[in-house]
């Protein structure tokens, strides 16, 4: 058992969003102290820093992926000690994944080395937290426990397969094993996720098709290149037409598009320039818009407001024209093995959109590459379903994450805000929306840690 010294805060989850926030409350006051749980090797990393590829960009330009709203440039300078940008400019380079998981988990190693008293790094699981009269008691898998004055969970995506796509696996998983580089594969999902997957697989040599599937069949736009691009448009609280339905909304949202590309610009300007107010515009619908805007267009925005790295785009175009690639708007119906087989393949079919039409696929993979939106409720990180499962949290309405104030506290099943519980990062989002990039989460943690060192 941990004793209790000083302000204390667990942070559980130690990927992007856990690391920034302990870089923020480590700067923001000298009497807190911070202990972070995590299960990888390394600080820093979570599921998206943690990839060895070196072809898996980061989506955006570097200058905005400092960990410190107040110091634009940091991530940059870090780069620029390592090794000269190939572009020389950090408003068009797009750095490989992995490093910016090293410039995470090098700033927080960091400072555990040089002030291993205000900052210590558990590599273990938590598996519950319970509160406490004067705290928080966190569970950890090894049998340990930690006591501090707050827990935060930070513990990012869910890294399991949705339930629902039993018969899928997640791409350099521990199931997906070796595979004939001849075979079919199906992807379900053609998001960015399926564009990670797409470069592993062409990383290992992989020749077969490589078959992508979603509701829509949609695939994320690329970036503009620098120099063609004016940068995001510059609005006001005044233009933006908070609480409106959602068909006045997007007729709003068409209109600027239509008047930034009469005035010269590009469609990009006009999201880019939306970007800061849309964690405000979310917040001002009401239940029933968010679902409308879940079911009938989050699909769409996802394309063009998260986009790829012109590189990558061109790579993903050139499978398609090809045909090595193909993205079918379809549902999946059902998947089995191979009946005549020997346990290798699986006979997928699906049945495409607009159509009662059904098509059966033979592959000998299939890839969950869905995206976020599940029940959390059936997610696979124990720490979460503890929570659910002893009233300490409860999934949001729309059963994105878990149910969140405004200011990051976790909310349980009586309805009553915690004052030593809080979530960050994607378990936030249906509070916020976009809190998956890290300008949203280096000022989701950055006022939090305000909050809680005042």
């Amino acid at each position: 058992m941990n004793e209790l010294e000083g302000r204390s805060i667990i942070i559980i989850g130690g990927g992007a969003s856990g690391v920034i926030l302990a870089l923020h409350l480590l700067k923001s006051s000298l009497d807190i102290r911070v202990m972070i749980v995590e299960k990888r090797p390394a600080p820093g990393r979570g599921v998206a820093y943690s990839t060895k590829l070196r072809d898996h960009l980061l989506n955006v330009y570097a200058h905005n992926m400092s960990a410190f709203q107040d110091d634009p440039e940091h991530f940059c300078r870090w780069l620029a000690e390592k090794s000269p940008l190939p572009s020389g400019d950090s408003l068009a380079y797009y750095a490989p994944r992995n490093l910016y998981g090293e410039y995470l988990g090098g700033l927080i190693t960091g400072i555990q080395k040089e002030n291993g008293a205000r900052l210590r790094l558990f590599r273990e699981e938590a598996i519950s937290v319970t509160p406490l009269s004067s705290g928080v008691e966190v569970q950890l898998a090894s049998g340990a426990s930690l006591i501090g004055h707050i827990a935060v969970l930070a513990v990012g995506h869910d890294e399991g397969p949705a339930q629902e796509q039993s018969c899928a696996v997640r791409i350099d998983g521990e199931e997906d094993g070796v595979l004939d580089p001849e075979a079919n594969v199906l992807i379900l999902g053609t998001g960015l996720s399926m564009v990670d997957a797409f470069l592993t697989l062409e990383s290992r040599g992989h020749r077969g098709q490589i078959i992508a599937v979603s509701r829509r069949g949609l695939l994320p736009s690329p970036h503009r290149p620098s120099y063609q691009s004016s940068g995001p448009i510059r609005l006001d609280n005044a233009d933006i037409p908070f609480g409106t339905n959602l068909s006045c909304f997007l007729g709003w949202l068409r209109d600027l598009v239509r008047s930034t590309e009469e005035a010269g610009g590009d469609w990009r300007d006009a999201v880019d320039g939306l970007r800061p107010f849309s964690q405000r515009i979310w917040q001002s619908w009401p239940a029933s818009t968010r679902r409308r805007f879940l079911r009938h267009t989050k699909a769409w925005w996802d394309i063009h407001r998260h986009r790829m790295a012109p590189t990558i785009y061109a790579r993903v175009a050139l499978a398609l024209k090809s045909g090595r690639l193909t993205l079918i708007a379809a549902r999946l119906m059902d998947a089995r093995p191979d009946p005549a087989g020997d346990g290798r393949r699986v006979d997928v079919k699906i049945r495409h959109r607009h159509s009662k039409t059904m098509e059966t696929l033979r592959v000998a993979r299939i890839y969950d590459c869905t995206g976020i939106v599940r029940d959390i409720e059936t997610g696979s990180i124990k720490v979460i379903r503890s929570l659910i499962d002893c009233g300490f949290a409860r999934p949001d309405p729309l059963r994105l994450g878990l149910d969140v104030t405004c200011e990051c506290a976790v909310i349980a099943q009586d309805g009553l805000a915690s004052e030593k519980l809080f979530a960050i990062g994607p378990l936030t989002r249906s509070a916020f929306f976009e809190i998956d990039a890290i300008p949203e989460i280096r000022r989701q943690c950055e006022t939090l840690a305000r909050h809680l060192a005042g």
